[in-house]
């Protein structure tokens, strides 16, 4: 059982939340997916990671710290194990948003999850991914949050297409830092920039992991409570 926070107190409480396993068809083959409901959900963030397929270690804190807002989790493998070594793939723009659509109508469409509000939190090029298809369904996503992504590969025609508000992520690291801002000052929606030092790669540090967690609950539950 995953293991939550207990606002005011503290202290780790275990919360009641249950994971389910759910293969979504598409493309002739079952993309794996994990929903966890908190008690209580006000909302869904579908959590996307790019070509790493399973939980990035740096996402449980966010996993955690969305729980703990009543903010539930659907963390979903886009590619295969065998196509995240592809390096063609893993760089397949279109190829990832749609299967994020796919994913994300799925949500809309079966219990539990067809009455709540939905998100995106997503990294990697799956931050490209997810800001296509925010675009895409402007009435269905009503928050974006990205951490250590490549927004700038969704293009300037999509980025100006999102409705969404947008929170960007970002290391100290120069490249990233640029990549993120060429997608920033394209974003016409509401929109959030912060730069979050040792968050990201081998040198993150358990506190920045937090900080990252902390801003990310703090946007999905600002804009996904009482939808």
């Amino acid at each position: 059982m995953p293991v939550g926070h207990h606002r005011g107190s503290g202290a780790p409480m275990h919360l009641s939340t249950p994971t389910h396993r759910i293969p979504i068809p598409v493309d002739g083959m079952q993309m794996a997916s994990c929903l966890q409901l908190p008690p209580r959900t006000q909302g869904v963030v579908l959590c996307t990671h790019g070509h790493q397929p399973g939980h990035l270690p740096q996402a449980a804190a966010v996993t955690r710290e969305l729980h703990a807002q009543h903010l539930g989790t659907w963390l979903l493998d886009l590619l295969s194990l065998g196509e995240s070594l592809d390096p063609q793939t893993r760089f397949d723009i279109s190829l990832l948003t749609h299967r994020l659509l796919v994913a994300t109508r799925w949500a809309m469409q079966h219990a539990p999850t067809q009455h709540l509000p939905l998100g995106y939190f997503c990294s990697q090029t799956s931050a490209a991914a997810a800001l296509q298809a925010a675009a895409a369904l402007p009435e269905c996503i009503k928050a974006v949050a990205s951490h250590d992504g490549r927004p700038d590969l969704a293009g300037p025609h999509d980025l100006a297409r999102v409705q969404a508000p947008t929170l960007l992520l970002v290391d100290q690291d120069t490249q990233a830092q640029t990549a993120n801002h060429a997608a920033y000052v394209r974003l016409q929606c509401d929109k959030s920039w912060s730069i979050v030092a040792a968050s990201s790669g081998p040198l993150a540090t358990p506190t920045a992991q937090q900080e990252v967690a902390r801003l990310t609950a703090a946007w999905f539950r600002h804009h996904l409570h009482g939808l």
